[in-house]
């Protein structure tokens, strides 16, 4: 979209006090997240750029900024922080990206729960939240820099989802406090099952200013690191440990071998050539049962966070920072060329699946699994790396993986549906033609908005007009 499709002038001089920013450096900054993991993304999105970018620091300054882009017809791209990986926080049609990050109170902690700004860092929050006993069930691996409103708007899971679910298993949201682009601008408390009509909706449909999250025991985590021979009773392992409800865990992963090895650099001494990586946390009640039941499973404990002098452990960072999209992002910080994929092996086949996968391309796809409790049962999701070298081969990566019943959730695609269950999320929907009639919410992500006949089954990329331009429709 060029750059005077807006008439940024007036929208600049309307907004008055509330402090924007034009300079093309920043805005373009403030345009991208890591949509660079993947390389189609890359190729699709890099001249993806937004016009002016708007820091809001109170609600009344976020609606008057909605009520002035929806009366001058500028669209409006919400951003929290910037560590998604899809391009879910890029302005595709240009516009005003509204910068979030300036609501970052955390607002309430009480008893079970915490209601704080859309805008609050998660780790900051967990620290308010110490100081009652109390911490946040579920976090990605971006937790030091994060938003609330970004995890909710643009995540699904995340540590801590192997005792509690994901994102979408009611009551993992307590409530959402969310502003509509309508004119004027309303605002709306979601409850219940109401809050999955924004919840991982890309900011298409709503502005998250508030959210009300649940909260468990605060726990000292031991992180351990559990080595196996052969990759099979890894996994086994993982499955099994994660069916053990008494142990109470946040974390398990496993990571094939060579990953850990050659991308892991400061955790590297701890891990011998060859082995196959589980990663865990526990608490600290559950050690020693943790410890009988991994030397009953042939497990060999590489490291312990709890045995590790305090001089050694300052140089190691967090477990968690090695899992989930951090093991994508440890990879390609030592091999550019590495992109991944998002896999779910459904329950009760989930072992077996595995299995066929990692015999068929273990060596091209190395496996990173994330066990977690899926509607109430112990499966796992994957998120393998992939050495990548072209598009075409990418897309027989995927084709392999759905035919072995393996359903992937691509982020090599930018819109909500091809990046989840290729269909229409009819709640979500909806919700945006109330919300957001004349659809100025971050346009071109929702493509049953877009393109209501768009046919799922072809497997093409839907590109927003104005993509087109620059490349082809077919991926």
């Amino acid at each position: 979209m060029p750059s005077d499709a807006y008439d940024i002038v007036a929208l600049k001089t309307r907004l008055g006090d509330i402090r924007t920013e034009d300079n093309p450096a920043l805005v373009r900054q403030k345009s991208r997240d890591f949509y660079w993991y993947s390389p189609t993304l890359k190729r699709q999105l890099d001249g993806v750029n937004g016009d002016i970018v708007a820091f809001p620091t109170t609600e009344e300054e976020v609606l008057r900024v909605l009520a002035i882009c929806g009366e001058l017809g500028v669209p409006v791209t919400p951003r929290g922080a910037g560590t998604g990986n899809y391009g879910q926080a890029m302005p595709l049609a240009g516009g005003l990206v509204l910068d979030l990050s300036g609501l970052d109170k955390v607002l309430e902690i009480a008893p079970g729960r915490v209601r704080a700004q859309a805008g609050a860092i998660l780790a900051d929050i967990d620290a308010a939240c110490r100081l009652s006993g109390q911490e946040l069930r579920l976090h990605p691996s971006t937790y030091r820099t994060a938003s609330i409103g970004g995890f909710i708007a643009g995540g699904s899971a995340g540590v801590g989802s192997i005792t509690w679910g994901g994102l979408r298993d009611l009551g993992n949201i307590v409530s959402l406090r969310v502003a509509t682009m309508e004119m004027p601008p309303r605002i709306l408390e979601l409850t219940g099952e109401e809050v999955q009509k924004v919840a991982h909706a890309y900011g298409t449909n709503g502005i998250i200013l508030e959210a009300e999250m649940p909260l468990a025991g605060a726990c000292d985590w031991i992180e351990a690191i559990v080595g196996f021979d052969d990759f099979a009773d890894a996994t086994a392992y993982a499955n099994a440990l994660g069916e053990q409800d008494a142990i109470l865990k946040k974390l398990i992963s496993v990571i094939a071998a060579p990953v850990p090895q050659d991308y892991f650099l400061r955790h590297r001494k701890y891990l011998p050539d060859g082995t196959h990586a589980v990663l865990v946390m526990l608490a600290p009640i559950a050690r020693t049962a943790f410890d009988d039941f991994t030397a009953s499973r042939g497990g060999q404990m590489l490291y312990r966070s709890d045995l590790v002098p305090a001089e050694e452990a300052k140089g190691l960072p967090p477990l968690y920072e090695l899992t989930w999209n951090h093991t994508t992002l440890r990879a390609l910080r030592v091999d550019p060329t590495i992109t991944y994929l998002q896999t779910l092996y459904p329950f009760p086949n989930q072992l077996a699946l595995i299995g066929r996968i990692h015999a068929l391309l273990g060596e091209e796809v190395p496996a990173h699994l994330e066990f977690v409790r899926f509607d109430g049962k112990i499966t796992c999701f994957g998120l393998p790396l992939v050495r990548f070298t072209t598009e075409e081969r990418l897309e027989e990566i995927i084709a392999l993986h759905e035919a072995e019943g393996i359903p992937v959730f691509n982020p090599h695609r930018y819109t909500l549906e091809e990046g989840g269950m290729k269909q229409t999320d009819a709640a979500q929907l909806a919700f945006k033609r109330e919300a957001d009639p004349a659809g100025l919410l971050n346009p071109g992500k929702m493509i049953a908005w877009e393109d209501p006949a768009f046919d799922f089954s072809t497997r093409r990329t839907y590109l927003f007009p104005g993509l087109e331009r620059d490349v082809t429709r077919e991926a």
